[in-house]
């Protein structure tokens, strides 16, 4: 059972690049474990899959540095 809305799960998504790294992984963790819950709407899943999916390959463009872990 997720235990905030999945609105909040795409919102804090779209704010990745805006949040330092702890508060970012928190965020894909949410939305992990929103995509898990199987009582969220198939729309909701959806939304937030590809939001995640974008964050990740933004992510994977962007240069790392020497404090970044991934």
């Amino acid at each position: 059972m997720l235990l905030v809305s999945p609105k909040t799960v795409y919102h804090n998504l779209g704010r990745l690049e805006q949040v330092d790294s702890t508060t970012g992984a928190y965020y894909r963790q949410m939305a992990q474990d929103a995509l898990a819950d199987t009582d969220l709407s198939l729309t909701w899943r959806q939304a937030i899959a590809n939001r995640l999916n974008q964050a990740n390959h933004r992510l994977e463009m962007r240069t790392a540095t020497a404090n970044d872990s991934y």
